[in-house]
């Protein structure tokens, strides 16, 4: 089944000089780049993406570090675009993130965990339409 992702590089991938890596990833595997965009999210789009952390004892610092440079935005299509980016990033938290992902090379702290991907349809959708308005 062909659908649609949001993926996001976060500001310590774009920082660490890993964007080409990562995107050769996606692309050996046969996603399909749709959209691309090199920006810094703005409070606002910060705020609206992670509205369900609001008040969580991370928020704040999720905010600030969202915010703090530029990240590549990104859309991914092709079969099952969205479990297959789950499965080239790997587990949220760098430190059980085995080698061979993404997250597993480039990543150093949970915090701050090199990229975000949509983890359903309904999420790829909101992401899509809120980073790419």
């Amino acid at each position: 089944m062909s659908d649609k992702t949001y993926v996001m590089l976060k500001p310590d991938a774009v920082a660490s000089g890993h964007i080409g890596k990562i995107i050769s990833r996606f692309e050996r595997v046969g996603l399909h780049i749709e959209r691309l965009e090199l920006a810094t999210v703005s409070l606002e789009e910060a705020q609206a993406n992670y509205a369900e952390h609001e008040g969580k004892p991370f928020y704040e610092g999720l905010i600030r570090y969202i915010t703090s440079g530029p990240v590549v935005k990104m859309v991914l299509s092709g079969n099952n675009a969205i479990a297959t980016a789950r499965k080239l990033m790997g587990p949220t938290d760098p430190a059980s993130a085995p080698p061979g992902t993404i997250r597993g090379d480039f990543g150093l702290e949970m915090d701050a965990n090199v990229i975000h991907g949509s983890d359903s349809a309904k999420a790829a959708a909101r992401e899509i339409a809120l980073f790419f308005s």
